[in-house]
């Protein structure tokens, strides 16, 4: 969840990791440090809140250091808690993404041979067990140390008296930069983008050394070779663009996004073979949060198009009940490629005998190598919190996938796909509308509770825009098959409480409409998402937010956008911290 940098080069390193810890804001955090080498000292700055203006810091003219932004888990949000965290001594310094789960143990096992804690937190153990294992050599002692660890965790160590870093993951992300006599390590790419386009993806026990002729990368004890690959977009990627905030500008670049992985698989081919499907008799899907409700729509879209049987599992619930996976094809996704749960679900398939498939936005993370087979989703750089462009390229994904299995004739699935490339059109046809989308998120903006509402496909598409809603607006807002209202929650409709309907043009639309008089009957304040021509809607609900007509099962596609739009005006009606919701990060690496 937090963010990690650590430099070794040329350049102050107090500006060079704050800066890239700025880059990693969109990750969240409540607090956060910094730890420069000085001579043979290390100087440390660590604050509460956000870290605002790079340039009024100045903690040391070394070259070498390493920094932190935390969200709490162990110990609340000081000064004290906060990273980098040393030992006795002052000489050793350590960041740490992750948890150690042992923590307690060892340090009452510390404790008790002599070792002064200052904080809460479950990393001020590792400064110290690095110190009792410091025997000149910081390699062997990050060694030591860490073989007493369990749980997960990025660790980045340095010693007041060498010139080096020494870094190591399991179950938590790292990258490193490889510049031009410079070195930087992170918890993610955008950190290193100021500095160079080269990157060395780290893989779970990888410890690495760095120091003035290069970087070594050992594992178990064996030096190994990791491949320097280039990153294939820019820093300007990940800038606002003249847009007031991250998740505005990326709910702009949805058109591109879908024609960049369109043309990614349908001028190559979709890589989901007859070799690869043959002899499945399911699919699971496991997924967490946004990924969860992209899940759904493929299992609509796979079972309506193949008749192939499909589950959707929390990856967070399938990690302790683990259901049976004969003969099943186990599709993860994830856009960071890093999250803890879905990383472990899929761990779990593969070792009870299912086909491993991800779904992934980033190109080397965990999760793409431990599938047995990768898709890619085009999105680019994602910064904002909330997911937009990174779930609709899951979405494009799911399309190609259930029509390269589909049972349709060929005529029908080339049909199906010329839809499919008019989507950016399309999109960009209801973001035309957004001023009209703004108005109503200024009248909703001042509710506290609201109802999501859809069928069929339009489930997981109210569920998307709910949590939309509430992750950004803070509006509690909840989702529902429409036909199970009347099962308990008509109890909360009223004049208080909004509802949103997502229409779709398909064999549920004649029965949406006998559910929203329904709710017109509670007083509740009606906001239906429906198609241009689609003349009936106006007689029962207040206001209409008109979609380009589409083939229905693409409804997800155009549904979502005018959704993740409406959120977005209410939040920021609401005057919300849009990019960086409380309490939240954007990617999610422990569990």
């Amino acid at each position: 969840m937090c963010g990690i940098v650590g430099y070794l080069g040329f350049r102050r390193a107090d500006g060079v990791i704050i800066s890239a810890l700025k880059r990693l804001e969109y990750r969240g955090y409540d607090s956060w440090g910094v730890a420069v080498r000085d001579g043979n000292e290390i100087r440390i700055i660590k604050k509460v809140g956000a870290i605002g203006d790079v340039d009024s810091y100045s903690i040391a003219g070394g070259n070498l250091g390493v920094g932190h932004t935390r969200w709490a888990t162990h110990g609340k949000p000081s000064e004290i808690n906060a990273h980098p965290h040393t030992d006795c001594s002052g000489k050793i310094a350590v960041v740490h993404n992750g948890i150690i789960s042992n923590f307690q143990s060892l340090k009452e096992e510390l404790e008790s041979r002599g070792h002064l804690f200052k904080s809460e937190t479950d990393t001020e153990v590792i400064a110290h067990l690095i110190e009792e294992s410091y025997r000149g050599d910081l390699k062997e002692a990050v060694i030591e140390a860490v073989e007493r660890l369990k749980g997960s965790y990025a660790i980045v160590a340095l010693h007041a008296e060498k010139d080096e870093l020494v870094a190591v993951r399991y179950k938590s992300p790292l990258v490193l930069g490889a510049g031009d006599e410079e070195w930087i390590i992170a918890s993610d790419v955008p950190a290193i983008l100021d500095y160079t386009n080269r990157v060395v993806y780290l893989e779970d026990g990888d410890m690495v050394v760095l120091n003035r002729d290069g970087f070594e990368v050992w594992n178990n004890g064996t030096r190994v070779e990791r491949r320097i690959e280039m990153i294939p977009w820019s820093i300007e990627d990940a800038e606002r663009g003249g847009y007031e905030h991250f998740m505005l500008k990326e709910i702009h670049e949805i058109p591109k996004v879908i024609e960049d992985t369109l043309f990614e698989y349908l001028s190559e081919d979709i890589e989901m073979d007859a070799s690869f499907s043959a002899g499945i008799s399911e699919i699971v899907f496991i997924a967490c949060g946004t990924s969860y409700h992209a899940s759904l729509v493929g299992k609509y879209l796979i079972e309506k198009l193949t008749g192939i049987p499909v589950r959707v599992e929390f990856a967070s619930e399938f990690i302790y009940h683990q259901p049976p996976m004969h003969r099943a094809l186990t599709i993860a996704i994830t856009q960071s490629g890093e999250t803890a749960d879905t990383l472990e679900a899929m761990r779990i398939a593969k070792k009870l005998g299912a086909k491993t498939l991800a779904i992934v936005n980033v190109l080397g993370s965990t999760a793409t190598r431990v599938a047995d087979h990768v898709l890619y989703t085009r999105a680019g750089p994602e910064i904002s919190v909330a997911a937009t462009k990174s779930f609709i390229a899951q979405l494009i994904v799911l399309y190609l996938i259930a029509l390269k299995l589909s049972r349709l004739p060929g005529s029908e699935v080339n049909r199906l796909i010329d839809e499919l490339r008019a989507m950016p059109e399309l999109v960009r046809k209801v973001l035309e509308r957004e001023g009209e989308i703004e108005q109503i998120a200024v009248l909703i903006s001042g509710y506290e509770n609201m109802m999501y509402i859809g069928r069929g496909i339009g489930v997981p598409i109210a569920m998307e825009g709910a949590l939309k809603m509430k992750e950004i607006s803070y509006i509690h807002a909840e989702a529902y098959p429409a036909g199970e209202l009347k099962h308990g929650s008509f109890a909360l409709l009223g004049e208080k409480t909004p509802v949103i309907a997502s229409l779709v043009p398909d064999e549920t639309y004649e029965i949406m409409l006998n559910n929203i008089k329904e709710v017109k009957a509670r007083e509740s304040v009606v906001v239906a998402v429906a198609d241009e021509d689609d003349q009936e809607v106006e007689k029962y609900v207040d206001f209409v937010i008109r979609v380009p007509k589409t083939e229905h099962i693409f409804s997800a596609i155009t549904h979502s956008v005018v959704l993740q739009l409406l959120a977005y005006h209410t939040a920021r009606k609401r005057g919300c911290e849009i990019d960086k919701p409380r309490n939240l990060a954007k990617s999610v690496t422990v569990e």
